[in-house]
């Protein structure tokens, strides 16, 4: 962790990786909850207009829920976020929200572990 998230990363989210889906298309779950550190923003619904093409919807609206920023580098699309702790098996039972996107930004002093934006959607 580079010194500037050292101090800046201090809260705790959870989440739960999405696992794909089978050679059927059925959805494999998701992993068992992991706990990172990071910052966050909630409460506060956005609107995103003309989302990004991976996101598969181009041109729709997207309200965004929290923002989390974190060197956490796992997260992807379709992925569960709980501000917090939890040891539960299921993100919808825990009270998690879809992770939307993921945005990349550099570690633009230390050059140790990018950042992260990972925008939830209510």
């Amino acid at each position: 962790m580079s010194s500037a998230a050292n101090w800046s990363y201090t809260a705790k989210a959870t989440i739960w990786r999405n696992l794909g889906k089978d050679e059927s298309g059925d959805p494999l779950g998701y992993s068992a909850p992991e706990v990172f550190m990071c910052d966050y923003e909630g409460g506060l619904s956005k609107k995103i207009a003309g989302v990004s093409a991976a996101m598969g919807n181009l041109g729709s609206e997207v309200v965004i829920k929290n923002t989390f920023w974190t060197e956490y580098d796992k997260a992807a699309a379709g992925d569960y976020l709980l501000i917090g702790e939890s040891t539960l098996a299921d993100p919808l039972d825990a009270g998690a929200d879809e992770v939307q996107q993921v945005i990349r930004y550099a570690d633009t002093f230390e050059r140790l572990a990018d950042d992260y934006a990972l925008l939830t959607g209510a």
